[in-house]
């Protein structure tokens, strides 16, 4: 396991700088057996030296690139999996370790319905976003018609506080996840259109 200050969604991309001794282990560990590890959010504490407290949904993440420096740290490019959930919480030695289940996503007939409007809204938050100079993604916003996966790759693309991404993360149904985020997003878009005058 491996918590940090982020929430990964499934489909969703992640760089890591592997600095500590345990999470080295860790990362040798996954390359030698071609394993994931989970991705969870800290609630409390402090990402480096441990004694942290951590939220029990997470996501699991597949190592699609390493590179390893000279001084034993590694640089890695990630991928989110699936979704699961920690059912207990193993000593953290010689690394966090927990027992998890994967956790099973739904979704209505009716859930894509709303994929077009937050395709659009969610270029609209990105143009914003780079016109007050944040970094964007350089990607095109064009959803997968699965919302499942759809509704993993927006969240991701939103790039949400933690505690929203979490929550999001969280929801088994992804046509609920589809309208919070829609929420969320229109939100954020009226927001930053104030503070840029528009």
């Amino acid at each position: 396991m491996f918590p940090l200050g982020t929430v990964l969604f499934p489909h969703g991309v992640l760089p890591l700088h592997v600095f500590e001794p345990r999470y080295r282990m860790m990362t040798e560990r996954c390359l030698a057996d071609d394993a994931t590890f989970g991705v969870v959010l800290i609630e409390r504490g402090s990402e480096v030296g441990g004694n942290d407290q951590r939220f029990d949904v997470g996501t699991a993440a597949r190592i699609l690139q390493a590179g390893r420096l000279e001084d034993g740290r590694y640089v890695l490019m990630t991928v989110g999996e699936q979704r699961v959930r920690v059912q207990e919480w193993l000593p953290d030695d010689p690394y966090p370790r927990a027992n998890v289940v994967p956790l099973s996503d739904h979704a209505d007939d009716d859930a894509g319905a709303a994929l077009p409007d937050l395709a659009a809204d969610l270029r609209r938050l990105l143009e914003l976003r780079a016109q007050l100079g944040e970094p964007v993604p350089g990607v095109e916003v064009a959803l997968p018609d699965d919302p499942v996966h759809a509704s993993f790759e927006a969240c991701a693309l939103a790039a949400l506080g933690p505690l929203d991404g979490q929550r999001l993360l969280e929801l088994d149904d992804a046509g609920q996840r589809l309208r919070d985020l829609s929420s969320l997003v229109r939100d954020e878009v009226a927001v930053l259109e104030f503070r840029l005058g528009e």
